[in-house]
């Protein structure tokens, strides 16, 4: 069996929205923190350099949001749902991230909105469907500029009826290499001014509301994959009450 790394990851060098801190606490200073706690819950006098070396373990701090590299989205993220509670991540039931996967080349896209003709042209040209409960995966070409500020900006999402009919096909995890599921932001509000229609704000998420699926954001290295033929392992981080979980995400081909 061959493992593919298809995960992006938590880097602090690159450039986000939401900026990660990454604090490492070196196995020296770990030695003097510990003996700093032996001395403040055991009245216990530790030297540190009793220690081999004077080094104890290292640590490492972060300050992140949920939504920061490879992710599993959950549907307390889309807001009040329709169809009663919301699940947070640690709700979810195991066996939707452990599961046959098939990915969709819509490169040519480029920026912009992907419609459920583009994913039917798509199932088409490899010719076949997804079974219920198969993980599809969204190779948008995005992951190429993943550190950047592009990143952000030059990637193509769902619309809404593209949602629901991967939802119809029995489909309840959706995976993109980009940095949403939706379009970027700054073409959805040029879309919403330029029409007024209200079905262009975040419709990919929205559908969520009144659908319980999942979506993994933020992969790559989608265009290691075939088409089909390959099973799909992204178990999201088990945080209690949250909406998204940080996930590594892994293809395993026979």
């Amino acid at each position: 069996m061959r493992l593919i790394d298809i995960s992006s990851p938590i880097d602090a060098a690159f450039w986000e929205p939401d900026p990660v801190i990454h604090k490492v606490m070196s196995a020296a200073e770990g030695a003097r923190h510990m003996a700093s706690e032996m001395k403040a819950h055991f009245d216990l006098d530790f030297a540190p350099e009793t220690l081999p070396g004077g080094e104890f373990l290292t640590n490492d701090t972060l300050t992140l949001t949920s939504h920061t590299g490879t992710h599993v989205d959950a549907p307390a993220h889309y807001g009040t749902a329709s169809y009663g509670e919301a699940r947070t991540i640690d709700r979810m039931p195991l066996d939707w991230f452990y599961r046959p996967g098939l990915v969709l080349d819509v490169r040519d896209v480029g920026t912009g909105t992907i419609g459920a003709d583009r994913l039917k042209t798509e199932f088409d040209r490899i010719g076949r469907l997804p079974d219920a409960l198969d993980i599809v995966l969204l190779n948008t070409g995005a992951a190429e500029r993943i550190g950047t500020p592009a990143y952000f900006t030059q990637f193509a999402g769902l619309d809404g009826p593209a949602v629901h009919y991967l939802l119809d096909l029995g489909v309840r995890v959706i995976g993109t290499d980009a940095f949403s599921l939706d379009a970027p932001f700054t073409h959805i509000i040029d879309e919403y001014r330029r029409t007024g229609d209200r079905s262009v704000l975040w419709p990919a998420h929205f559908a969520g509301r009144d659908r319980e699926y999942c979506q993994i954001e933020r992969l790559s290295n989608l265009e290691s994959l075939p088409s089909y033929g390959f099973q799909v392992s992204c178990f999201p981080v088990k945080i209690a009450g949250a909406g998204a979980g940080w996930a590594r995400a892994v293809a395993m081909l026979d």
